[in-house]
């Protein structure tokens, strides 16, 4: 981290006293979007917040909302709380934390930046390579551990096939099946979720025909429903399927909306883009 830009946060927002008024950056990583705002303090009520700017038809429309505040810790650069589009709170996102660090580094008009982020998983160092509307960013995405049990009668609902939890700072199921494409995520992927209480991200993953250390894969969202790409999704797939032997711990996964590359190990890495779509200047009520 570069010590002249610890707890350096532009506000991007203000807070008024009949809405919110704020200027917002919209990020991809892979097709999965997020409105980005770097704030000094906390809007009240952003679960409603992130249900009215991510709505697809009546708001901005995105998969998530991400609010950048600043942190005590002088070794973190900044706190990263994220709301998904039904206003559930979630602890992390591999493509989302990308997508905050590239809107950092275009704040601070930055190139190759560094930078230590708070998510309600733990913190994550994330390298920005570039500038400009597309980057690349690496982020070390900590330990992959086990998950909740898989209750009876879903694995029974599974059958004979490679099924396992992981947590990487959030929930996942990963499951092999033939040909993930063919799956009916938002029926199957919803149904699964349905059997833990807490929610769960649901990804379907198969080895890439032809291709060595390679995975296709879909997801179902947990608090977003079918999305394009899934960070932390792929990290889950990745370490499960070398676990599993179905790859190495070098892993390109092909995801609906573009590749990532996974290194497995102790502590995973997750390395992808993330692409500016645009600057929103928004005044509302909540």
């Amino acid at each position: 981290m570069n010590p002249q830009h610890a707890n350096h946060v532009v506000n991007r927002g203000a807070l008024c006293d009949n809405g919110v008024r704020m200027r917002l950056t919209k990020h991809h990583g892979l097709g999965n979007d997020f409105l980005i705002v770097l704030l000094d303090s906390e809007p009240a009520d952003l679960p409603d917040l992130a249900r009215t700017l991510c709505h697809r038809s009546r708001g901005i429309g995105a998969d998530g909302l991400i609010v950048g505040l600043p942190d005590d810790d002088p070794n973190v650069d900044v706190v990263m709380v994220l709301y998904n589009s039904d206003g559930s709170r979630a602890e992390m996102s591999g493509n989302g934390i990308r997508c905050l660090a590239h809107a950092i580094a275009l704040d601070r008009h930055a190139v190759d930046l560094s930078l230590h982020i708070r998510t309600d998983g733990g913190v994550r160092a994330v390298d920005v390579q570039g500038s400009g509307a597309v980057v690349a960013a690496s982020v070390d995405m900590g330990s992959v551990g086990e998950g909740p049990g898989v209750p009876a009668e879903l694995a029974a609902m599974i059958g004979e096939t490679n099924v396992a939890t992981a947590d990487v700072g959030n929930p996942h199921l990963v499951i092999q099946v033939d040909t993930p494409h063919e799956v009916d995520v938002a029926s199957v992927g919803s149904a699964y979720e349905g059997h833990f209480e807490e929610g769960m991200n649901v990804e379907f993953i198969a080895p890439t025909p032809g291709e060595d250390n390679a995975l296709d894969f879909v997801v179902w969202e947990r608090g977003a429903g079918v999305t394009e790409a899934c960070g932390t999704g792929a990290v889950a797939a990745a370490t499960r399927a070398a676990g599993w032997g179905l790859s190495s711990d070098e892993v390109t996964v092909h995801m609906p909306g573009g590749d990532v590359r996974v290194l497995v190990g102790e502590r995973a890495t997750l390395i992808g883009p993330s692409v500016l779509v645009g600057s929103i200047e928004w005044s509302g009520v909540a």
